[in-house]
């Protein structure tokens, strides 16, 4: 039985489900609550997560994001349930930290992941284009490296307990949101702390949120889905499979938002973007590339980890740490434009990753 589900998802009619899925419930979760083209968005709601733990104190993006939870606990079950559950890890640990952080900054100079660069274009956002030229730059560079054999060591099988880490982090987060729920009015609950206005006062009802994130975290686990993945095996192999889901992702999530009158095509006044090209381009070539050094989009970085990876753990951990960086030290943008250190980020950012790049060749 186990093996025969595993290859409906398998299949490109199954990943084609699979983005669709996922578009569309992106945009049923901006409907209900959460920002405007960001029905779901790994780095912002990394960034959110870092924010409601403390690591910055940008006031406007704090929110325990139940999706992320639901992303590696989802796929944890879906693992456990196909017994594909198997620690391993130790490849190139400080490196992958390292790209998680420079990922993460990237992303947030752009301001979002390669699943909100999908989700911006189809609400409209013009912006958008250029994050995805970025995107498609920055892996093609990354397959430029795997040509000249690029390769950050093999993983070790390790123990059962660190397999379960991420995991096990990710139900104490829900535990804290759960204990520790928003209060009207007020910007810190117990331990956690809550925007008031802003992308991070947006947010769909827990049980929508988790749920979602949950369902997509079981069928991304069995589907392999990852936009990383999706442009690098059609620039490397010419191969379709994870494309199919990345278009149907974007298609599914545009007819969504047309129905739910959530269309705004344009490139002013688009929620939480900015309209300085060049650093759209900028920002996500240098998450591009770094997703492509790592081996996987953020998204896939979290379902790896509650597969028991946990090279894919200390990424998903330098991402959130990145995200505090990013804010405490100007490093982000806003819907004004780019961070006042964000051009000598995204500069210091490439060089470091042209270094891992050429350092670990084969």
């Amino acid at each position: 039985m186990a093996r025969e589900v595993k290859n409906v998802f398998a299949t490109s009619l199954g990943i084609l489900a699979v983005g669709a899925i996922i578009g569309v419930v992106a945009g049923f979760l901006q409907k209900f609550g959460n920002p405007a083209n960001m029905g779901i968005c790994v780095a912002c709601f990394g960034r959110d997560i870092a924010g409601a733990l403390g690591l910055h104190r940008a006031a406007v993006v704090q929110y325990m994001r139940p999706e992320i939870i639901g992303f590696v606990l989802g796929s944890f079950a879906a693992a456990l349930a196909f017994k594909e559950f198997k620690p391993s890890g130790g490849s190139a640990p400080i490196t992958r930290f390292v790209l998680g952080m420079i990922a993460m900054i990237g992303a947030l100079v752009f301001l979002g992941c390669p699943w909100r660069v999908i989700l911006r274009l189809a609400g409209g956002d013009g912006n958008a284009l250029f994050g995805l030229l970025g995107l498609v730059t920055g892996v093609w560079i990354g397959t430029l490296f795997f040509k000249s054999g690029f390769n950050l060591g093999r993983t070790q099988v390790q123990s059962m307990s660190t397999g379960l880490l991420l995991p096990l982090m990710m139900l104490g987060l829900l535990a804290l949101r759960l204990i520790f729920p928003p209060v009207a009015g007020e910007a810190q609950s117990g331990v956690l702390w809550y925007s008031l206005k802003g992308p991070g006062a947006a947010y769909a009802p827990l049980f929508l949120s988790l749920g979602a994130g949950l369902g997509i975290g079981f069928l991304a686990q069995r589907s392999r889905f990852c936009t990383m993945g999706a442009i690098r095996d059609v620039l490397l192999f010419n191969q379709w499979y994870l494309m199919t889901g990345f278009l149907a992702l974007l298609v599914a999530a545009l007819v969504t938002n047309v129905l739910l009158g959530q269309f705004n095509p344009g490139f002013e006044g688009q929620p939480v973007a900015h309209t300085m090209w060049f650093w759209n381009f900028a920002g996500m070539l240098m998450a591009g590339l770094a997703f492509a050094l790592a081996g996987g989009c953020p998204g896939r970085q979290l379902f790896m980890s509650g597969e028991g990876n946990s090279d894919a753990g200390i990424f998903v951990l330098g991402s959130i740490v990145g995200a505090g960086i990013a804010h405490n030290f100007g490093l982000a943008s806003s819907p004004s434009g780019i961070g006042p250190h964000g051009m000598a980020a995204v500069v210091i950012g490439m060089v470091v990753l042209v270094f891992i790049g050429v350092t670990n060749r084969k």
